[in-house]
């Protein structure tokens, strides 16, 4: 009897955690992936790019709410049995408190290594698969983003200006700027020209103008009467090295572990040009230490909330208060998650300091399971 009554109360909540997550991460990614269609309307990603950009978002986001659907999963579930006078069925066919408890806890530890996962693998991996598509991004949505009378600085280094659209399709009185560093740069004006595709490559036609080469202060003047700029030599402006989030926590630790006089730049793969730079700064070790401690650490709330949600055990609709109680115990479990989220904010390199913060999570919920404990034997009575 006790299997069955367990066996249903595991899965009406698997059911309920996996409807509303399900339905809340996707209402956040549709209102995420209306925010992205700047990769397109600003910086000229194709619609490709941005497809699969937001779309690699999504296991970011469930992460992200995990914790709060999981918490939200137990209590709606015991709040409906405890109205549906269900937990006293339980309590009548023998089940103690304590076994329901602890039913839950194991219940927690499989959410707990999931969201593990996901922390320390999943999430990093598909940040950094996205990122890869900005970089190999060669910004094809770049000629439907260039106006009559406005300047066009989607393009790292490179801006465009055109006075007007004839009735050729073709863009008259062009002034291009193209800076290729602090000292170098050249201006570019042509009497027309076009945008033209090929080989899945997009080039700028110029005709009739002049190139004016500017190096270190000194000018020279080149006419021509047909030219072409290859946009696929230039690149957005969106950020294309990896962010912490997006690095593998091997090299974070890496970086953290390896000597001080060894600390030099580790690149992501193959990709040299958008390496990881590991440094010996003190402000970007606590950033990695933070962002390492939250991968491992902040999964270990997942069964202090399964706790805090059992709470709802202790007292029975009839009670007085019960009602202010439920709220309680929901107001208590938002605040832990967001306690989870400030905490991370203080772990820094030295483990001394960063000590009571990993084992904090354990010590609330030691004392949660023991108010549980004292409160159930008291209620019992």
């Amino acid at each position: 009897m006790k299997k069955i009554i367990f066996k249903n109360f595991l899965r009406e909540t698997t059911i309920f955690f996996l409807l509303s997550c399900s339905s809340v991460a996707l209402i956040v990614w549709v209102i995420q992936a209306v925010n992205y269609l700047g990769f397109v309307t600003e910086d000229g990603h194709g619609f490709k790019i941005y497809f699969l950009y937001t779309l690699l978002s999504l296991p970011k986001i469930i992460n992200e709410i995990l914790p709060f659907m999981f918490f939200l999963a137990i209590f709606f579930t015991l709040v409906k049995y405890e109205d549906q006078n269900q937990t006293l069925i339980f309590w009548s066919n023998g089940i103690k408190k304590s076994e329901f408890l602890n039913i839950i806890i194991k219940y927690s530890l499989i959410f707990l290594i999931l969201q593990s996962l996901m922390n320390i693998f999943l999430v990093p991996f598909t940040q950094d698969k996205a990122r890869s598509f900005i970089r190999q991004s060669n910004v094809d949505f770049l000629p439907s983003l260039v106006k009559p009378k406005k300047f066009m600085d989607t393009v790292e280094k490179l801006t465009i200006y055109v006075d007007k659209k004839n009735d050729l399709d073709q863009f008259e009185n062009i002034v291009i700027k193209d800076t290729y560093n602090n000292n170098d740069s050249r201006i570019i004006y042509a009497k027309n020209g076009f945008f033209s595709q090929l080989n899945n490559q997009n080039f700028l036609i110029l005709n009739e103008g002049k190139i004016l080469n500017i190096n270190k202060g000194k000018t020279t003047v080149i006419n021509f009467k047909k030219t072409q700029l290859n946009l696929s030599d230039y690149s957005s402006k969106t950020t294309k090295y990896p962010k912490l989030q997006e690095v593998s926590i091997f090299i974070l630790l890496k970086c953290i572990l390896q000597p001080k006089d060894q600390r030099t730049q580790i690149m992501l793969g193959d990709k040299n040009e958008f390496g990881f730079q590991c440094s010996h700064e003190s402000k970007q070790l606590n950033n990695i230490s933070q962002e390492v401690f939250s991968r491992i650490f902040k999964p270990l709330y997942i069964p202090l909330l399964a706790i805090v949600s059992a709470l709802l055990l202790i007292k029975s609709k009839n009670s007085i208060g019960y009602s202010r109680y439920k709220i309680t115990i929901f107001i208590i479990g938002v605040i832990l998650i967001a306690f989870s989220e400030i905490l991370t904010k203080f772990f820094s390199y030295n483990l001394n300091k960063s000590f009571l913060l990993m084992i904090t999570p354990i010590l609330i919920s030691i004392i949660f399971y023991f108010l549980f404990y004292r409160q159930s034997l008291t209620s019992s009575k």
